[in-house]
């Protein structure tokens, strides 16, 4: 039976790992990764990363659910706000540029799903919980700015969010940003027009 110590221990070395492991797929991306310069970056024996994560894919998307879960909090709480939509909205595309090394796991991550449908479901599962965060708050401004009754609901309008998001985030990594201030500034003035006309 194992001790409350040992189980501490062992706790604590999973977080370095994964700890590690996020550092990593910022520097190097996922190809980089080997279970040698993980374990030595996270100051722990190379043999405990199957040992403790089975695989080095687990430990990796172990590092996207956990960094997934903390920004998805710090979104739901943001939706959650009495701020008006248009707020929200600036404060969500102040993130596309604050969130890159979160942005640039979850591509490497992605890219890896790719070929290995074995993980497709865990990259779902982590788009699903952006589009959760998310959907409330899309519903309440599609009220608010009398847009509820057009030709796409609330879960279209996620979509379209989410999807230009993506968009955005995969061109930026790849040094890509023509076009994207002036297609931010051309929907944050229709939301202000928007706004205006709700208040």
């Amino acid at each position: 039976m194992k001790t409350a110590r040992a189980e501490r221990t062992r706790h604590e070395t999973e977080e370095r790992f994964l700890d590690a492991a996020e550092r990593l797929l910022v520097e190097v991306g996922y190809a980089g990764i080997t279970t040698r310069r993980l374990a030595e970056e996270a100051g722990a024996n190379h043999g405990l990363v199957h040992y403790y994560f089975g695989s080095m894919e687990e430990l990796l998307f172990q590092v996207l659910e956990r960094f997934t879960d903390r920004l998805v909090a710090r979104q739901r709480e943001m939706y959650a706000s009495d701020l008006p939509y248009l707020e929200k909205w600036r404060t969500a595309m102040r993130y596309l540029d604050e969130d890159r090394p979160y942005q640039k796991i979850w591509w490497e991550l992605q890219a890896m799903a790719w070929n290995r449908p074995e993980y497709r479901e865990r990259v779902q599962q982590v788009h699903a919980a952006w589009c959760d965060a998310m959907r409330g708050a899309v519903r309440d401004a599609l009220a608010r700015y009398r847009l509820d009754g057009g030709p796409l609901d609330a879960d279209a309008w996620v979509t379209l969010i989410v999807t230009l998001n993506e968009g955005i985030i995969l061109e930026r990594l790849s040094g890509i940003r023509r076009g994207h201030d002036e297609l931010l500034g051309a929907i944050d003035g229709w939301l202000s027009r928007l706004e205006a006309e709700a208040a």
